[in-house]
Formats: structure tokens, sequence, C-alpha cells
């Protein structure tokens, strides 16, 4: 018998969880809908056919649920960094001698939110951050697993550094975005780069072995991550220890890691990943902030409700702080 099977198990008796009035009506009318999206089994491993059919009909939903937005009609231009391409976005209220640049590394279990979802995300996003915005379309599983899709983050940040000062960078990203942009620090760092003025991490899986408690207790709570993201993880991974740093950057030593935001909610999924990582940055004397917000799953309440607004107002005031450091 393993450590892992004579661990104690709590039962508990099945109950329904209301949705709770200590949110606004907007948030607890997303809570009613339940599910973004029906619970769907993960294709095998071995299945790459499967993998890339469903990461085909995400996309084709995530554009969906993105074509309800009216993105601003801002330009956008693309380079080519071989491997991915990076797009560039300059918001109409950002004065083109402005040289902040914020960094997004997009979510989507590693395996979704590519292409045309990123060019459309991008465009959605980037009015949020009042600075030029880069986007970067890297590849992913399951015909690039690790350490594919970090390569392509780095050798965007390292396209970044030959035409802006790390002073005048910001790098963020959500969910596997998030784990990307933290584990894209660490490399950066242990390859002797300049570091960014600060990171934002939304909601970031920082631990691809899963071990939080909130993996268990949140799931089925969240309305977002509506199965365990384990199959993607381990599709990602490509056969590595999923203890690397570079994989799970709650393992990394994270001394010299810049500023850090972090947001999650008491619903989400990756709510032990948030708070385990923000307790390790202040063991090692980096100044973070963490901001948990009220019944919030996996991605807030995308965006319809108060508390999405009160999220984007801390990370706006959380980015500018530090760019005029």
């Amino acid at each position: 018998m393993t450590a892992a099977d004579s661990r104690a198990v709590f039962h508990l008796p099945a109950r329904d969880i209301p949705v709770p009035t200590s949110v606004s009506e907007e948030a607890q009318a997303m809570l009613s809908a339940g599910p973004l999206v029906p619970p769907e089994a993960w294709p095998e491993p071995d299945d790459l056919d499967g993998w890339r059919a469903r990461v085909a009909r995400l996309d084709q939903q995530f554009l969906a649920m993105l074509g309800a937005a009216t993105p601003p009609a801002s330009q956008v231009d693309e380079i080519d960094l071989g491997h991915c391409p990076v797009y560039v976005i300059l918001p109409d209220d950002v004065s083109p001698d402005d040289r902040r640049v914020y960094l997004d590394i997009h979510g989507g279990a590693w395996t979704c939110g590519g292409g045309d979802a990123c060019r459309l995300l991008a465009r959605l996003l980037a009015p949020r951050f009042g600075a030029r915005f880069w986007s970067v379309d890297y590849r992913m599983p399951p015909d690039h697993p690790y350490p594919a899709p970090l390569d392509d983050c780095l050798a965007a940040y390292r396209a970044l550094l030959e035409v802006r000062r790390p002073e005048e960078i910001i790098v963020g990203g959500g969910s596997a975005g998030g784990n990307l942009a933290a584990a894209l620090i660490l490399r950066a760092r242990d390859e002797g780069l300049p570091l960014p003025a600060a990171v934002v991490l939304l909601t970031p899986a920082t631990d691809l072995t899963s071990s939080g408690d909130t993996w268990q207790t949140n799931l089925g709570l969240d309305t977002a991550l509506t199965v365990t993201a384990a199959p993607a993880m381990r599709l990602y991974s490509g056969g590595h220890d999923l203890r690397d740093p570079y994989l799970s950057p709650l393992f990394g030593d994270l001394r010299q890691f810049p500023p850090v935001i972090l947001t999650t909610g008491t619903r989400d999924v990756l709510l032990s990943d948030t708070v385990r990582l923000h307790r390790a940055l202040l063991a090692a004397d980096v100044p973070a902030e963490l901001h948990v917000f009220e019944a919030a799953g996996h991605g807030m309440f995308m965006g319809r409700a108060p508390e999405d607004r009160d999220r984007d107002r801390q990370v706006r005031r959380f980015i500018d702080q530090h760019w005029n450091r």
C-alpha cells in the first residue's frame, strides 16, 4: 500500500450547495447557470486525433463565447518568431511613444486558445492594461508538448528585451498561461536574462501534481473547471517530472522573483495552487499580493459581474504602480 492509499479520506454526505447571496446579482446569475462547458471526458493519452478534435471543438466554443463581446477596432500586428507568432496591439488610448509593454500568455489547459482565439482574446484584453500588448500564440500539445510552449514564451520575452528595457515590461497570464508566465520568470532568471518590472498571475496552475486541497474540495463547485485537468497536465508534461519547477513553479527557487499579484476565488479549483504560491513567494521575501474573490470560480464570472471589474481595477492599480516605480 502506498502512502497515498493510506491517507485519511473524509466521506461527506451528498448535499446541495446554494448560490450565495453574498455576491452581486450578476455573479449569482452566472453561478445559477451551472457549468459553462458540459463536463467531458478527456481523450486517452495516446489518442492524438481525439485530442486534436477536442481542441478544435473547444476553440470553436471559445470563439463563439468571445464573439458575444465586441472587441475594439484595434489594429493587430504580427511578429514571426519562427515557431510561433506574437500578436501586437496598441490600444487607441495609448500613445505610440509609450514604451511600456504587457506580455500576455493565454490560458486553455496548455492545449486550447491558440490561433484565431488567441488573436481575438488579445483584442479584447489589450485595452485593460493601458499599454502596448504582446500576446504569444505558443505551440501546444498534442503535437508540441513541453518544453515547446515554454520555449516559445521565452523566445517572445527575448525578442521583447531586444526593443524594451526590462523595467518597461510586465508579464502576465491566467490558468495555464499563469503557469507559463511563472515558469518563464524562473527560466529567464536561470538563463541570466534581466527580469520584468512585475508579474500578473490570474488563478495560475502552479503544481501539476494536483496535490492541493481544492483540486478535490472545489471540483463540482467550479463552473469553469468541471473535470480534473490531470490528463491535460500529463499531456503537456510530455513525460517529464511533474515536480520540475519549469512545469510546477511552486517547487522552484522563487528568490529574485519580481513583485507579483495573484487572483483567485473561493470556488476556484486552482485556489490552493494560487494560495500556496503566494505563501512560497512571501517565504522567499518576494513582494506578493493575493486577492481572493467570494464565490468566484476559475476565470471569475466571465467578465459579466462587478467582481470582474473589481479584479481588473486591482490588476491595473498594481501594474501602474510597478511601471511607475
